[in-house]
């Protein structure tokens, strides 16, 4: 057999890779719903925790702008409302902690780096299959101006909410338009509205990746080419906004005729929703096209503020990856020579305490100085205690036992008790109260073996208390003799009461 019969291996490609990491981006939200039932604080079983978390994904993209994003506060606040019509019968603070439990989550708090890994398999240069991290990140904190902390979504993100990643963003916002519109003309309202939102989504991803671009810009003008590539982007740029605009407003006036028209309550407003849905994709595309036309004179001021700036005096460390990543990979003995050296060149150098011979000789020749005999005034500690004050007094129980002592035979309804101990006063009516609940299944055993001569015992009666402060069912209360257990049962008791045996 010829080596040209043997059929080769199929090799993984770039397309393979690209499914591997769109299935790796919705792999946090699937696990925050595998393992909602782990959560202890609080009870987050009830609820649809990838739809909160899409919701979430969702509040912080539409708050993200280029200088700024979204604050936790309103976010949360946004979630929580979601919260509570999956389960409306939690209360707000339910609600509150399962919101900021999800955000949590997709910052992934508690993690160094806060952010997600996922393992892929790849061939290398050579041939040779093997296993690479692919680490991505949802929603991230960035600081603001003013010294505060608020939210941004990243491309990962935007991919998970939309639901198509590693696609092209001008064509997939194009498509996303002809389809709007092709939905509207339809009066296919529904779907035009949940098309509108994808094509919203995509132009916050398209700002998203403008804004990394002059970040990028701003740390070093030297990692962009503004000679080429970033001329035919702005110009590419500027045309999409162009023809998005023109098809926007068009579809602006045909839906708003549409809500003017119709007298079904449900289609007008759908028809409202989707007017304000578009209205806010022109509002973003004036903002992208201000910044578009900012770029410009951005990258000459930066341009001039990094060449005079002069090259750094010394280069930067990265102490989490250069040293603690590597270090943490080698046994305790490899990893003492370079924590040593760190260490060493880092800490600052210690001044000698002895500069010079002279020095020396005064410290040696220097006297002890004199102890005090005494250390000094000690204060008067200020002790309180902290015991906790007793709930009723001695005379409140005396007043209770006194209430509770039946004559034999004589039953007693409980609320004619707590109506004479509530002239007495609130903590004796408890109390009555309490040791009634006590009556209901005495322990009789325990009493005979005593030697109590009687104890009280209480039976269900139809009814309620009319006591104004305490509910419940009625309970007839009645105090028994207790005999010996060898004599016969004492047939005066109350029925359901039976002799110890």
């Amino acid at each position: 057999m010829s080596d040209e019969s043997v059929e080769s291996p199929a090799m993984p490609d770039d397309g393979l890779i690209r499914r591997v990491k769109a299935l790796a981006c919705t792999a946090p939200l699937q696990a925050m719903e595998a393992n909602k039932g782990l959560h202890d604080r609080v009870d987050v079983r009830p609820y649809s925790v990838v739809e909160l978390a899409l919701h979430t994904i969702d509040q912080v993209a539409m708050a993200m702008d280029f200088q700024a994003g979204a604050e936790h506060r309103k976010v949360i606040e946004q979630v929580q409302r979601f919260a509570a019509v999956q389960v409306p019968q939690h209360s707000d603070q339910q609600h509150h902690d399962v919101a900021e439990w999800v955000l949590n989550k997709l910052i992934n708090i508690g993690t160094i780096d806060r952010g997600f890994t996922w393992k892929y398999g790849r061939l290398d240069q050579q041939g040779h299959y093997g296993h690479y991290d692919f680490e991505f990140k949802l929603v991230v904190e960035r600081s603001a101006p003013d010294g505060g902390v608020f939210l941004r979504v990243t491309d990962e993100a935007i991919n998970v909410l939309v639901g198509a990643l590693d696609t092209d963003v001008e064509s997939a916002q194009v498509a996303a338009e002809h389809k709007l519109e092709y939905l509207i003309r339809r009066r296919r309202l529904e779907d035009a509205k949940l098309a509108a939102e994808q094509a919203r989504y995509r132009t916050v991803q398209y700002g998203e990746y403008l804004r990394q671009f002059l970040e990028a810009t701003r740390r070093d003008v030297r990692t962009v080419d503004w000679e080429r590539e970033v001329p035919d982007l702005l110009e590419e740029s500027l045309e999409h906004i162009e023809g998005r605009y023109r098809h926007e407003s068009a579809i602006l006036l045909n839906i708003t005729a549409h809500r003017d028209e119709t007298h079904d309550p449900r289609r007008k407003q759908q028809a409202a929703e989707l007017v304000d849905i578009v209205r806010d994709c022109i509002r973003r595309h004036m903002q992208l096209q201000s910044r578009l036309q900012t770029a410009g004179s951005f990258f000459r001021s930066e341009q001039d503020r990094q060449r005079f700036s002069g090259p750094p005096q010394r280069a930067a460390i990265d102490v989490f990856n250069q040293l603690l990543v590597p270090v943490l990979g080698l046994s305790v003995r490899a990893a003492l020579d370079p924590v040593a050296d760190f260490f060493r060149s880092g800490l600052p150098p210690a001044p000698p305490t002895v500069t010079s011979m002279t020095t020396l000789v005064q410290r040696l020749l220097q006297g002890r100085p004199d102890r005090a005999f005494f250390a000094g005034t000690v204060p008067e500690p200020d002790l309180q205690d902290l015991a906790d004050p007793p709930r009723f007094s001695e005379d409140d129980l005396q007043a209770a036992k006194h209430l509770l002592d039946l004559a034999l035979g004589e039953p007693t309804m409980l609320s004619d008790l707590l109506s004479a101990a509530r002239k007495l006063g609130p903590t004796v009516e408890r109390l009555v109260l309490h040791e009634a609940m006590h009556a209901f299944s005495p322990a009789v055993s325990e009493a005979v073996l005593r030697g109590e001569p009687s104890m009280l015992i209480a039976i269900v009666e139809e009814g309620g208390l009319t006591s104004p402060a305490l509910g419940g069912g009625e309970l007839l209360l009645s105090r028994v003799g207790l005999q010996d257990p060898v004599d016969e049962p004492d047939h005066d008791a109350p029925s359901g009461l039976e002799p110890d045996k």
